[in-house]
């Protein structure tokens, strides 16, 4: 299915798109309302994610993800730059200030990254859930522990000890990289 949706999409022809609606809209919305709270601010950036999907659908690479994976991306990438640009119309930036990271920046940022998803990948199955709902779909603790059927307390301290987990990884393996 995902493989006739690609294609169409390729090809744009609209098709592909409701065939995609249908398949994939209560995934994105699970995700931008793990982000966004209004409901209108909701319904705007699921309205984005497609308009994004649609236009820059030339960018997926089947090699890289699966079409499930490239869309959770965009889903949530489109909703934290809609949190940043409510951010922004409180508080006005100015024009002229250069707020892009400089290139070495930008390569430490991703080195750093990769190698927090590689001990990401190393962690049990329900560290890893904990890790991807906590930091990546911006859930909330009670949410959290609601679809896992665990305590907000649980949650809390399972993320705690992960955290912890974590940081010990990170020094002791620091020197390899």
């Amino acid at each position: 299915m995902d493989n006739d949706i690609i294609r169409l999409i390729k090809d744009k022809d609209e098709d592909g798109l409701k065939i995609l609606h249908q398949q994939y809209n209560a995934l994105i919305f699970y995700i931008v309302r793990g982000i966004l709270k209004k409901e209108e601010d909701v319904q705007e950036c699921v309205n984005d994610v497609y308009m994004r999907i649609w236009t820059k659908f030339h960018l997926y690479d089947q090699g890289k993800s699966s079409l499930y994976t490239w869309l959770i991306t965009i889903a949530r990438n489109t909703a934290l730059n809609h949190v940043k640009k409510l951010n922004n119309n409180e508080d006005e930036i100015p024009e002229n200030l250069c707020t892009s990271p400089s290139p070495e920046d930008a390569l430490l940022k991703k080195e750093s990254a990769q190698r927090l998803m590689n001990f990401v990948s190393n962690l049990s199955n329900m560290e890893q859930q904990l890790f991807y709902r906590k930091y990546y779909y911006m859930q909330s603790i009670s949410q959290i522990g609601a679809e896992l059927g665990l305590t907000e307390r649980s949650v809390e301290g399972k993320l705690y000890r992960l955290r912890k987990k974590l940081r010990k990884l990170m020094e002791v393996n620091f020197n390899e990289y």
